[in-house]
């Protein structure tokens, strides 16, 4: 029986070339925010959607490290 390996998902493609493209020091990123905001509303908005969300998943994991979530009352 042969194991098959499943890839990245298109999903976290997309987030390693953000990642790759945000880590590159020498892009000035007012820039890219000006350009980011000629771009149609719709961009816009799921772009912010994408940041909200990765900042959520930091803080949950953060809360979680600290205990925060734990199911106790007191």
């Amino acid at each position: 029986m042969a194991i098959r390996r499943l890839g990245m998902s298109k999903e976290e493609k997309i987030a390693k070339t953000i990642g790759n493209s945000l880590s590159d020091f020498t892009i000035d990123l007012e820039a890219v925010g000006y350009y980011l905001s000629k771009q149609p509303y719709l961009i816009y908005s799921r772009s912010m959607e994408v940041l909200e969300s990765a900042e959520f998943q930091k803080e949950s994991v953060e809360y979680n490290r600290m205990g925060y979530y734990s199911d106790r009352l007191f």
